[in-house]
């Protein structure tokens, strides 16, 4: 009987647990689509695109093909953990040397180069690369989605565990062959 009690109490905190993590996306995302909201408010060209879970914020359109589910991308970047806004103090990873001297940012191991990725075999969270499906060579664009599909429960070197994020990405191409 006492064991039935802690399987029981067990599942009881699992669930509360589950619901917990649940709560917390629900308002990243109430957090992102007012984000998105008062950028539009600000631009009316912008254009959005939502991809399971991640909101693609079309900043400057590009063109010729779009990137598939099996393509490849040749990218730019600044990544943020994302707090109702996106704010150079909460960047924790960048390929771009312009934006990372324009606020003073250093990283030990700074890699420059344009980041290149398969997205067949991409080792890239689920929230970037559903963000990276569309989009065009020269697009400029900001990616947002919420801890879910990020990182989820574990935390990642300077990103608490279940952090929305948000990529300011620059495309600089696209190949689906």
């Amino acid at each position: 009987m006492r064991n039935i009690f802690f399987i029981v109490m067990a599942l009881m905190l699992a669930s509360c647990t589950k619901a917990s993590y649940e709560s917390t996306y629900n308002s990243q995302e109430d957090k992102i689509d007012q984000y998105i909201q008062s950028q539009i408010k600000r631009d009316s060209t912008l254009t959005v695109v939502h991809n399971n879970g991640s909101h693609r914020l079309v900043l400057n359109p590009g063109q010729g093909e779009e990137l598939g589910d099996h393509g490849r991308v040749a990218f730019y970047y600044c990544g943020y953990v994302f707090n109702s806004g996106i704010s150079s103090q909460y960047m924790f990873a960048t390929n771009n040397r312009e934006e990372a001297e324009s606020i003073g940012w250093t990283a030990e191991s700074a890699d420059y180069e344009v980041k290149t990725v398969n997205m067949s075999d991409a080792d890239i969270h689920r929230g970037l690369r559903d963000g990276l499906v569309g989009v065009k060579a020269g697009e400029q664009c900001v990616i947002l989605f919420s801890g879910k599909y990020g990182f989820g429960k574990k935390a990642v070197g300077t990103i608490p565990a279940n952090s929305a994020l948000a990529y300011v990405v620059w495309v600089e191409g696209v190949s689906n062959e």
